[in-house]
């Protein structure tokens, strides 16, 4: 089963992270084999960190949540808040898959938080800067809760523009950056 978890930062909690780097990145190196994608989100300009993005491959829910809520920034209250949903690899790949490589042009988490009929379940079809791309599902995968993408775009409207516009309470766009460990 497929999970997306977006732990949002406190305000503030940047020396926190800086702190448990080390910490974050050795419980994340736990989960490499199950890791479709990963990486931290930015302040517009790119100076701050306001959170952390991890889509993985677990067995269930409950697993999910040990992983979401054991993470050390959310055990030191580094995180304001976790969104945690099953979620689908449209894309049927990693991240380190992405034809477009790690670096070069801007990134993007775009967040559409769903409202009535399902909408946005198969990924566009020209998907050359889609990095991630799937819905947000319920824990038992039936009910639509929105859809998600990690894409390469020129700027926030242009990412934002891979969702439909009217078919979501909310769509939030992020400045996203390939994460892990430095090589």
């Amino acid at each position: 089963m497929e999970f997306f978890c977006y732990h949002r930062d406190r305000h503030g909690s940047s020396p926190l992270r800086e702190e448990l780097l080390e910490a974050h990145w050795s419980y994340m190196d736990r989960y490499a084999a199950e890791m479709i994608a990963r990486g931290p989100t930015f302040t517009a300009d790119g100076g701050s960190p306001t959170g952390s993005v991890h889509i993985l491959d677990l067995p269930d829910p409950a697993a999910a949540r040990a992983f979401a809520f054991d993470e050390p920034n959310y055990q030191a209250g580094a995180y304001r808040d976790v969104l945690l949903r099953r979620w689908r690899n449209t894309l049927g790949r990693t991240m380190w898959d992405f034809p477009g490589g790690r670096t070069g042009g801007s990134r993007y988490l775009v967040l559409g938080l769903g409202a009535g009929p399902a909408a946005d379940l198969d990924a566009p079809h020209d998907r050359t800067d889609l990095i991630a791309y799937g819905p947000l599902l319920s824990d038992d995968g039936v009910t639509w809760l929105g859809t998600t993408a990690l894409v390469r775009a020129a700027d926030p409207d242009e990412a934002r523009a891979v969702l439909t516009p009217d078919r979501y309470a909310e769509i939030e766009v992020h400045d996203w950056a390939f994460g892990g460990r430095p090589s």
